[in-house]
């Protein structure tokens, strides 16, 4: 089961208390996140439901403000990690279980259009939407929402100390000098573990990636199931892995990371502890669609709207440590000042993603993990 991506970032905020979720398994709670009295599903329903993964969060006064513009309440049932969400969504197809369905990825994406989930609708504001994230933009089945990046973040101190340049591509994660001191995720149970693979699948080809994992392999890599026991045991870098007495200075992680750890430190650092190697990053893009027979169709188009609105966009960064997608959104300050900037990220086609990602993990799972 593949944990979802946010989840993990989520997880990092409260990397000094009690945060951590890496391995979602609940399915099926509920969690009404406006005040309002709603109405019962149906015809001229005021309740909007949008069926997330466990990560999607919102001020709740961004949502009140959405209420009082349309007069819909947004009640949020949250299902599980991104592919479980998604799963359930597959076998209710046609009888959905709300309006809108929010958190499909381009790594899962192909699967959800190829599977009918969505009635088409150009959300208002789609013109102000980045090109590059609009990826099912000639249909309009799905809204892209935000975007982040997995990216290996390094311990700023331990490299310090060493008097050792931090690694900044995937080669130089392969040289002796960095022999031991990485950490991942497994592909086929981490979302960001599943970046990172594909990551390397775009850099080195179909053919060079399993190459280069026989590398990282002879170079110490080291696979554990998830993003919390690899950000928070494993990485010194970070507030849970000092306290742990971690010893691997290099983790799979996100872009926003470093502002993570600033954000819920006491004191709050001058500069942020982590860093991030640009040059190993790979794109995410997270989706919203309106589901085919949802009952409220009205209400789920106005939800879309507002999820690409300036409003909305900008309250996303410190909730949920995510990217805007809308042009003319602003990063808080938090973001610009101790977050890392990624301005040529891998991707990979979603269709191809679709078409070869179970063998990818098959291969990659034979040479790696024991």
């Amino acid at each position: 089961m593949i944990t979802t991506r946010r989840t993990r970032q989520l997880a990092a905020s409260t990397v000094a208390a009690a945060l951590g979720v890496a391995a979602l398994a609940g399915c099926g709670s509920s969690d009404d996140t406006s005040s309002g009295s709603g109405g019962t599903k149906g015809s001229g329903s005021k309740t909007v439901t949008l069926v997330s993964h466990d990560s999607f969060n919102a001020s709740k006064d961004v949502l009140k403000q959405f209420t009082e513009e349309t007069g819909y309440t947004v009640k949020v049932l949250k299902s599980g990690d991104a592919g479980v969400a998604l799963n359930q969504e597959i076998l209710t197809k046609g009888s959905p279980r709300g309006d809108v369905f929010f958190g499909v990825d381009n790594t899962l994406l192909s699967r959800a259009l190829d599977s009918g989930l969505f009635t088409p609708y150009e959300a208002k504001g789609i013109d102000r939407v980045a090109a590059d994230t609009r990826l099912d933009a000639d249909q309009h089945r799905v809204t892209p929402i935000d975007t982040g990046d997995i990216c290996v973040n390094y311990d700023k101190k331990y490299f310090a100390d060493k008097k050792l340049a931090p690694p900044r591509s995937f080669d130089d994660l392969a040289k002796p000098a960095y022999k031991d001191l990485l950490v991942t995720e497994n592909a086929g149970t981490s979302s960001p573990g599943l970046g990172f693979l594909l990551g390397t699948v775009a850099t080195y080809g179909e053919k060079g990636y399993q190459d280069y994992w026989k590398k990282l392999e002879r170079n110490g890599v080291k696979v554990v199931d998830g993003w919390e026991q690899a950000y928070n045991e494993e990485f010194s870098g970070s507030a849970g892995g000092k306290k742990a007495k971690a010893d691997r200075p290099l983790v799979v992680s996100y872009a926003s990371s470093p502002p993570v750890e600033v954000l819920y430190a006491k004191p709050q650092p001058a500069e942020a502890p982590t860093g991030v190697a640009t040059g190993t990053c790979f794109r995410q893009i997270e989706f919203a669609g309106l589901l085919k027979g949802a009952k409220n169709e009205a209400g789920g188009k106005a939800l879309l709207d507002f999820l690409i609105s300036k409003k909305f966009q900008e309250d996303m960064p410190l909730n949920m440590f995510v990217n805007p997608v809308v042009k003319d959104a602003a990063l808080p300050e938090l973001f610009t000042e101790f977050g890392a900037t990624v301005d040529s990220p891998t991707t990979v086609a979603p269709e191809r993603i679709a078409k070869n990602r179970e063998q990818w993990v098959q291969s990659w799972s034979s040479l790696v993990v024991k």
